[in-house]
């Protein structure tokens, strides 16, 4: 089960002058309409990563993780010229433990090297309302795309910054967005709000 994308999350299409041409690197699916587990995504560009991110104030605060996010390489590059993701953008959240006091460390955590889940947000055109999530439980097994009836998708629609991404925690992209006016009208007024206590 996909939680709401702490997130965290396509074969891309590259802006080449006036035309397109399809990369190598979005998402693959087998003839069922499942997603392929996307082996490779730590070759891609890393964007951030997140430690115990929550959006409620539920959980266990003695529960750490950290989530590390990967975007496939064509879609980062049409985001640095554009401010936004093309069609076919793959966005991979990797859910590790926090672990302390391993070797020299006394303070802090470390990732564990164990993935405890995969989580992928991919914008793609093909699929309902034009985006979805897939969760993966291991690298075997193709995933099937996320209902739409759940509440990650709702989440992102509220609170995403830039085309149903949090990219308001991409910390090298956010300030791209800014400047190439893309930032969704629903983050500009969440951000404007006064805060609340």
């Amino acid at each position: 089960m996909v939680r709401p994308l702490v997130a965290g999350v396509l074969a891309s299409f590259v802006w080449v002058g006036n035309s397109t041409t399809s990369a190598a690197d979005g998402p693959s699916y087998t003839p069922a309409g499942l997603m392929n587990y996307p082996s490779d995504y730590r070759q891609w560009a890393y964007l951030t990563t997140g430690l115990n991110m929550n959006y409620t104030s539920a959980g266990d605060p003695n529960h750490h993780m950290f989530d590390n996010v990967f975007v496939n390489p064509s879609a980062y590059r049409s985001f640095l010229q554009t401010g936004t993701w093309p069609d076919k953008t793959v966005i991979v959240l990797e859910v590790r433990g926090a672990e302390s006091k391993s070797s020299i460390n006394h303070r802090g955590h470390t990732q564990s090297a164990e993935v405890m889940g995969v989580e992928v947000h991919v914008k793609d055109k093909a699929l309902p309302g034009g985006w979805g999530f897939f969760g993966f439980d291991d690298k075997h097994t193709p995933a099937k795309m996320v209902d739409r009836s759940e509440s990650c998708y709702s989440c992102h629609e509220m609170h995403a910054a830039v085309d149903t991404t949090f990219v308001q925690f991409y910390p090298t992209l956010l300030p791209i967005a800014k400047q190439k006016g893309t930032l969704s009208p629903e983050y500009l007024k969440e951000i404007s709000a006064p805060a609340k206590n």
